[in-house]
């Protein structure tokens, strides 16, 4: 298993987590993949989404059954608009290369939010930091060491994205 920077944070914390590591089909999307191989609930896996408000960034944490809700995001960062980052910047700011960014152990502590969804799980799942690897740790855990606040960032997919 290689060491990630996500990995190194969780180690140094002490706290309780699982590793699953899978090998990544590129042609599957990267959150629903990891859901389905690891056989839980895609409600329970969190994908980890860059924004961009006004000249800064931020990080969103939602199921990867659900789309940010750019407007809540907004709003939970206290700000009137956030947009989706380049991948190219979320990739520089994270040290993470896209459909593996995880929310641990970026390469600089961006403000980050997490669906409210996630306490109403004993666990949640999230990137280990590279494609195929997912962390398995207590919500409270995940919002603790990111520094995360709480909100209803998530809404349902629009048809297109089903």
């Amino acid at each position: 298993m290689a060491a990630t920077p996500a990995l190194e944070v969780l180690v140094r914390s002490g706290k309780v987590y699982r590793v699953h590591e899978y090998t990544h089909n590129p042609a599957a999307p990267y959150g629903r993949e990891a859901a389905e191989v690891l056989g839980t609930d895609p409600d329970r896996v969190f994908k980890t989404l860059i924004v961009e408000v006004a000249t800064r960034l931020a990080v969103a944490v939602v199921p990867v059954s659900a789309e940010l809700d750019l407007k809540e995001m907004a709003h939970a960062l206290g700000t009137k608009k956030v947009a989706m980052a380049e991948p190219a910047a979320a990739e520089r700011a994270t040290g993470y290369v896209v459909g593996g960014i995880s929310p641990l152990g970026q390469k600089r502590r961006l403000p980050t939010v997490v669906d409210e969804s996630a306490p109403g799980w004993p666990t949640v799942f999230v990137s280990g930091g590279q494609r195929g690897l997912e962390l398995e740790l207590a919500p409270e855990d995940l919002v603790e060491l990111t520094g995360a606040s709480l909100a209803p960032i998530a809404r349902p997919p629009t048809r297109r994205n089903r």
